[in-house]
């Protein structure tokens, strides 16, 4: 059988203790014996998250908990500073612009990060600003930006820092509260080794005073509406049953593991997959200060079209890679090195990966890139 191995930003690896729960017979959710994982998930995804905030599960892609954010924080016209530096920070920006929100739109060159000082700017110059929409992992580019320099600004003003930790939570550290993020929202199909499905949503104090403010018309996605249902260990709708379910296994499993080894083996698969790729005459795409532990992007030679390469990769050999999205499309393939993978299967990928680009005529000494990912990953850092 052809193998079938995710190496891409989202949906991840879901490894084979999850699978097991995933396949558990369902249960009613209007249960004590439900309610007890919906506690157990609460307590686990606040360990996560590094806060001590509400937390809201919704059901719906992480794209969901981005709309939420959007509509229970803003009222038509307000003010709001949207980072658009990828496919993902331009999802804020489509959003607050859907909801008819005042939006200052921040442009930053693609593969590069947003600065806290340009933020301080931004708001200098637009004091009635409400919220302000950064991107933890943005993976169109592979850029991470300092978030808790960002948050040190946001903080001492009106407005809230609202952060898509959709493909960084559990894989890009990320500390809701000491980096004073009033919002942040993720989804179950990244670091947390689940299919899509279930979304969430934490929201500070200062968050939940605009959220009981706003005057937008919402309803599936009213988070007053989580807040009650919450404060009874409940869902206002009917959930994923089945994931929330495994999303506590998952959550044992990371806790077993502690974040911070987590944190560290990302970056070490990171510094193995850079190695590798530079070793083979493939270059990183974004500015190496900011790139993300959460996968990598690099530049396809050009010589190659990207969206062949990772078409022969996934059709052919079971390997999938992400190619580039928007302008990027053929130019730029992203691995990613997140979620439920080790060692052995980021070799595998960058294996296949010298394989195919070989065979499409991309000139370097075979097993090149394979050797300099294993002095990588024996290195002592």
């Amino acid at each position: 059988m052809k193998r079938n191995l995710l190496l891409t930003p989202g949906p991840t690896q879901v490894p084979p203790q999850l699978c097991e729960a995933l396949g558990r017979p369902i249960i009613h959710h209007r249960t004590p014996q439900f309610q007890d994982n919906i506690k157990q998930a609460l307590e686990g995804l606040k360990e996560v998250f590094q806060t001590k905030n509400d937390i809201y599960i919704l059901t719906s892609s992480g794209s969901g908990a981005m709309e939420a954010a959007v509509v229970n924080l803003l009222s038509i016209g307000d003010k709001a500073i949207a980072v658009d530096g990828g496919k993902f920070g331009e999802r804020w920006v489509e959003l607050c612009q859907t909801y008819k929100a005042n939006t200052v739109i921040h442009k930053v060159q693609w593969g590069k990060a947003p600065t806290a000082g340009e933020i301080k700017s931004l708001l200098n110059a637009h004091p009635d600003t409400k919220a302000v929409f950064i991107t933890l992992a943005e993976t169109s580019t592979g850029v991470t930006p300092d978030v808790k320099a960002i948050g040190e600004v946001v903080k001492n003003t009106k407005a809230v820092l609202v952060v898509d930790a959709i493909s960084g939570l559990a894989a890009q550290e990320i500390r809701t509260d000491e980096w004073h993020c009033d919002v942040v929202v993720s989804g179950s199909q990244k670091g947390l080794m689940l299919p899509p499905g279930l979304a969430f949503v934490s929201a500070s104090a200062k968050a939940i005073e605009l959220i009981n403010m706003s005057t937008t018309p919402r309803y599936y996605f009213d988070l007053r509406e989580c807040k009650k249902a919450m404060e009874k260990t409940d869902t206002p709708f009917t959930p994923a049953i089945g994931i929330l379910i495994a999303l506590v296994d998952s959550l044992n499993m990371i806790k077993k593991d502690g974040l911070n080894n987590m944190f560290a083996r990302y970056a070490q698969l990171a510094r193995a997959v850079r190695a590798g790729c530079s070793a083979i005459g493939l270059e990183l795409y974004p500015d190496p200060s900011c790139a993300t532990n959460v996968l990598t992007a690099v530049k396809v030679p050009a010589n190659i079209d990207g969206e062949k390469l990772t078409k022969i990769m996934r059709d052919t050999y079971g390997i999938t890679f992400a190619g580039g999205q928007d302008h990027l499309k053929g130019k730029v393939i992203r691995m990613a090195h997140m979620g439920a993978l080790d060692e052995y299967d980021v070799l595998t990928g960058l294996a296949c990966l010298e394989k195919v680009l070989h065979q499409m005529g991309h000139k370097f000494e075979l097993g090149a890139g394979l050797t300099a990912a294993q002095k990588s990953l024996n290195a002592k850092v």
